[in-house]
């Protein structure tokens, strides 16, 4: 069995880009910063940033649009896809994206919510907590602490 499932929660680089395919299939593009911080051996923090091509299709395309905007953040569910063209240069382009099977909008600036499906009384996003926290985790503490037999595979 092969799973390709990537789950990518980081803040869009710029305001989704929509566009309707020639049968009149909405779809939307936005790229995704996301950071991760971690300690050398020196103790020294480190931080490195990766950018993510998201691609998402039909009704959520729309609520992208709507809703997302430059730094925001999002949770984003889908697969890796990557795809080869023929540029108008003649060059052969390839891209590696990710496309969107549920997207979960993050806290508004300002503190508000976002729209969610969930319920008022679910578990979405708290206003009280705008950021989602951050944890650092030494890697020398990690290894230390983790026992093989405590793994459940």
């Amino acid at each position: 069995m092969n799973l390709n499932k990537v789950f990518v929660l980081g803040r869009l680089t710029a305001d989704p880009r929509v566009r309707a395919t020639a049968t009149g299939q909405q779809v939307a593009s936005f790229g995704i910063a996301t950071n991760r911080v971690w300690y050398n051996q020196n103790r020294e923090k480190q931080e490195s940033t990766e950018f993510h091509n998201i691609v998402v299709w039909g009704r959520q395309a729309e609520v992208a649009e709507k809703f997302l905007k430059k730094g925001q953040l999002v949770l984003i569910e889908g697969r890796i896809q990557t795809r080869d063209w023929q540029g108008k240069d003649g060059q052969s382009r390839r891209t590696t994206e990710i496309i969107a099977e549920r997207l979960q909008l993050g806290p508004r600036a300002g503190g508000g919510s976002a729209p969610s499906s969930r319920s008022e009384t679910g578990t979405g996003f708290n206003k009280a907590a705008p950021e989602v926290p951050t944890i650092d985790v030494d890697e020398e503490d990690t290894k230390e602490n983790i026992k093989e037999e405590d793994l459940p595979f």
